[in-house]
């Protein structure tokens, strides 16, 4: 588990927020409403639900808190020291057991009372026992005031700790301090660490990250340490203990041999040996920063020799940098991750991992059966074989050479026959039998064809130079052909009787030019045709009495004055087939109106109403009335009713007693 995985605490309450949080939410989500006259059952469990909602909610919220804050031992090595360092572990530990103990009373007064309230005989002694039961669990929680103080403390110290993996490639910087570390941080990541002049500028753990060769590799800046012993170190110096002890990196020890940082050299050195046990196991490298302003070279022979005993230590490489002028920088970042990259899979090879694999495996040796020697067999042709050389002129041919001396790729075609393994070799350049229909074309191909082929062109020749072809007139050589050409005849008159029999089918089986027929002449084509016409003749005349008598009826009706213009019209249809003319209706003004008779008679809409000014107040109200309808979207009273959807949070909060699966 990393930092990050620290960050994701929610914050801590104080006792009296704690207080109003859960007895307002009791407030809120439990029934209110509660009289004298109820029944005492009904009394007793509206008072017991409300304890027993307040143990919940005080459980709920407490356990969230025990449940997000780090368990140290089921921490890394380095996080759970990193936390005792700055929190000190026996607080710690001592504030979230005291929330677990206070949780642990909580459930066991709720308990005890509901029990209580199981016997209350009034409302009155329900509510006092309801009243003590949440009195004992807020005095209980406002005990709580320090331990919640102090985790919410830790809590917003861990959200601005840095992000550090423990378990990934890792850069770790240490020395004393005003050294040089935080520029070289500066200089390889993209974090901006506070430089300054004076010491201890770097007050805790600063992570950056760099890229080299496609990883991703952590880079930890910790805080300067003074050469003192460990009781004595302060918070500050102890990070950078409790970093290098438990951290798998590379260890990159920084030096200032121009002693500008305010420490001698050979203080410098004395650190190195009294940290070294931090280092075992890990790769290390000397660091020696500033030397634009102090190289190795210049050192006094004292100081020289100190630095050269740390130097001659196994597994310590020494590399010489300026953060102020970039020189050497790039150079000790390559070594420092190279170094860590041997080192971890090194690591790897040694581990407990490939024990268990290499004992599963057994690697066979051959051993000799008796003292006589078996060189091994080389045939003559082999050692006398020659080594293929491109300038040798008798070389053997390869392909490539081939394709070069035929035109060169795109042009040269590779034959595929000649690699075939066929029985005899002389078969390779045969043709491929190609078959349709599983026969074999070529078992139909004439033999003789090419010379049949040549003497019938030299026979065309011979008639072409003798001007057979010279007339216009067809030449029909031989019977075939004229059978043919017959033949081809009649198809086509075939098609042509086809399609004039296509564009008769739909044709009218009278002209439309024939008009209608009077009923002599219809009578006179059936008896012609065989049939007896008398049926439909009485028919006819049953009709036409009919359209006499109405048309009679008709004209009594109509007024003397429109006497001479119908009568030299007939609306009604002779016998033999005159036409109808339309029916003819006096207005208001003593003019005749053609109608149709498909015209109705009357206007429906204005039905059973006494004029139309009645009939448009009928519509006005009619439309008046389906406005409330439309402005619901809906087409009338028969449409299914849309209830209003009440949103959840209207039927959250405070609630009177009764069902609660309306929810």
């Amino acid at each position: 588990m990393s930092t990050s995985g620290l960050k994701a605490i929610s914050p801590v309450p104080t006792a009296a927020d704690f207080l109003d949080i859960v007895l307002s939410k009791t407030q809120r989500k439990t029934p209110t409403v509660i009289h004298k006259n109820f029944k005492i059952s009904r009394i007793r469990g509206f008072y017991m639900r409300k304890v027993k909602f307040t143990q919940d909610s005080f459980d709920e919220k407490l356990g969230a808190i025990l449940s997000e804050f780090p368990m140290l031992d089921d921490l890394h090595p380095f996080l759970a020291s990193l936390m005792n360092v700055l929190y000190d572990k026996n607080h710690y530990k001592l504030a979230l057991g005291q929330l677990r103990t206070a949780r642990h009373l909580i459930d066991h007064i709720a308990k005890d009372y509901v029990r209580l309230l199981k016997f209350g005989d009034s409302l009155y002694r329900c509510k006092q026992l309801k009243t003590a039961a949440l009195g004992r669990m807020a005095t209980i929680m406002r005990r709580q005031k320090d331990p919640l103080a102090y985790l919410e403390q830790v809590r917003q110290h861990i959200s601005r700790l840095p992000a550090i993996d423990p378990n990934t490639r890792t850069l770790l910087i240490c020395g004393y301090p005003n050294v040089g570390k935080s520029s070289f941080m500066n200089k390889v990541t993209r974090a901006d660490v506070d430089v300054q002049p004076y010491a201890f500028t770097t007050k805790s753990l600063f992570v950056g990250h760099l890229d080299y060769k496609y990883l991703r590799w952590q880079v930890i800046d910790t805080p300067g340490v003074l050469d003192h012993p460990l009781e004595d170190m302060n918070t500050i110096e102890m990070q950078s203990i409790t970093a290098l002890a438990h951290l798998k990196s590379c260890i990159l020890y920084f030096m200032d041999l121009s002693e500008q940082c305010g420490y001698t050299v050979e203080a410098q050195c004395k650190l190195f040996h009294s940290i070294k046990p931090l280092f075992s196991g890990k790769p290390t490298i000397l660091v020696i920063n500033k030397i634009d302003v102090t190289r190795l070279e210049d050192l006094s022979p004292e100081n020289r020799a100190l630095v050269q005993e740390i130097m001659d230590t196994e597994d310590v490489q020494c590399v010489q940098v300026s953060c102020y002028s970039e020189e050497g920088v790039m150079e000790l970042k390559n070594k420092a991750c190279d170094a860590l990259l041997a080192h971890r899979v090194e690591t790897k090879l040694k581990g407990n991992k490939v024990n268990s694999i290499v004992n599963r495996v057994h690697v066979a040796q051959p051993v000799p059966r008796d003292d006589v020697e078996r060189p091994p067999f080389i045939p003559d042709i082999v050692k006398e074989k020659k080594k293929y050389d491109k300038t040798d002129p008798e070389r053997k041919k390869l392909l490539r050479d081939i394709e070069a001396e035929e035109g060169g790729p795109g042009v040269y075609s590779l034959n595929i026959k000649s690699n075939y393994l066929l029985a005899n070799p002389e078969w390779k350049m045969d043709v491929m039998p190609e078959i349709m229909e599983g026969k074999n074309i070529a078992d139909f191909i004439d033999p003789d064809i090419a010379e049949k082929l040549e003497a019938l062109e030299r026979e065309e020749e011979q008639l072409q130079a003798e001007g057979y072809y010279d007339n216009d007139e067809d030449i029909l050589d031989s019977e075939d052909e004229r059978e043919a050409v017959e033949m081809q005849k009649s198809l086509e008159l075939k098609m042509q009787s086809q399609s004039t029999k296509k564009a008769q089918k739909n044709q009218a089986r009278l002209p439309r030019t024939a008009g209608l027929r009077t009923l002599s002449e219809l009578t006179t084509s059936l008896k012609k045709a065989g049939y007896d016409p008398s049926s439909i003749q009485q028919r006819a005349e049953m009709l036409a009495k009919v359209q006499g008598a109405k048309r009679s009826r008709a004209e009594a009706e109509m007024d003397v004055d429109s006497e001479g213009e119908s009568g030299g019209e007939e609306d009604w249809m002779d016998v033999d087939g005159e036409e109808t003319p339309n029916k003819r209706v006096k207005d208001n003004s003593g003019e005749v109106i053609t109608k149709s008779s498909r015209a109705p008679r009357t206007n429906r809409q204005l039905a059973g109403l006494r004029d139309e000014q009645q009939a448009s107040k009928a519509i006005r109200l009619r439309n008046l009335g389906q406005r409330g309808r439309n402005m619901l979207a809906k087409a009338g009273e028969s449409d299914r009713a849309i209830k209003v959807k009440m949103p959840k949070h209207l039927f959250a909060g405070k609630r009177k007693a009764g069902k609660t699966d309306r929810r």
